[in-house]
């Protein structure tokens, strides 16, 4: 029985591999990663030695589900079958889902991480399941807490999470593409414009981070009245910007919502 099984090996399956072992919460070789694509299997192992990989569910003292949501039932069923706890990660797959497919008291929580778990400073949302006793979450927790920031919720609010934080690392990543063309516009080569673009990200997030003030009071303190600040900032506001992103959490949200009924229909 390994410690860990990672059910999964994509994108969001490997982040979180890829930060637990960076913590140092395990060592590879008590990993097992389930993945059905022998090539993608291959990859990883290369990737992570001494780890395990199969296309089957084996026992395991926890559990991570990181599958498409279609296939979260399916999979839930197969690691109920082998004992331990288990973590899911499929977006808008509710808990109630999750616990009729892999049966009568598997401890579960249900989570929302990000990608950024991949250098260690994810964000994540839990919510328990009927049978996830105060271990379970302090498992759950210790886990997805070895890459980054843990919140508990009730699972109604994981749909708003799923649309901020969870989808929240893309709009950024769009902001950036936009503002690094902008400095190419303006005459900066590339290179020149992506370095000093993602080191203001990078800056500002750990300012904010580290400040007793808010965002509102520190975008305030550069906005000085008249000045150049000002004048991007009104562009923003009448291009609609703050709305924009307002909407595309909503969006994301509803998107989550849509994806759970989904699987209601489909089981």
């Amino acid at each position: 029985m390994v410690r860990l099984q990672v059910i999964g090996g994509g994108k969001m399956g490997e982040a979180l591999l890829a930060g637990i072992l960076s913590s140092g919460w395990c060592e590879a070789s008590a990993v097992r990663v389930v993945e059905l694509s022998e090539s993608r299997r291959d990859e990883l192992v290369a990737g992570y030695p001494g780890l395990k990989a199969s296309a089957d569910v084996d026992s395991a003292e926890g559990t991570i589900l990181a599958v498409k949501p279609a296939d979260a039932p399916t999979m839930a069923a197969a690691a109920g079958a082998t004992g331990g706890s288990l973590l899911s990660i499929a977006a808008g797959v509710t808990l109630a889902q999750l616990e009729s497919a892999a049966g009568a008291e598997v401890p579960i929580v249900r989570a929302m991480p990000n990608t950024p778990a991949l250098v260690g400073v994810g964000a994540a949302a839990i919510a328990p399941g009927r049978w996830a006793d105060s271990a379970t979450m302090d498992w759950a927790e210790e886990l997805l807490g070895s890459v980054g920031l843990v919140v508990r919720v009730a699972e109604s609010a994981l749909d708003a999470v799923t649309g901020l934080s969870g989808s929240g690392p893309a709009y950024v990543f769009l902001v950036v593409e936009a503002l690094i063309d902008a400095g190419v516009q303006c005459g900066l080569t590339r290179d020149v414009a992506e370095e000093l673009v993602v080191q203001t990200l990078l800056g500002s997030a750990t300012l904010l981070n580290r400040s007793a003030e808010s965002a509102a009071e520190l975008r305030a303190a550069v906005t000085s009245p008249g000045g150049t600040t000002a004048a991007g900032l009104r562009v923003l506001e009448q291009q609609g910007v703050r709305a924009a992103l307002i909407d595309a959490v909503v969006a994301a949200r509803d998107r989550a919502v849509e994806m759970g009924g989904e699987i209601g229909r489909t089981s």
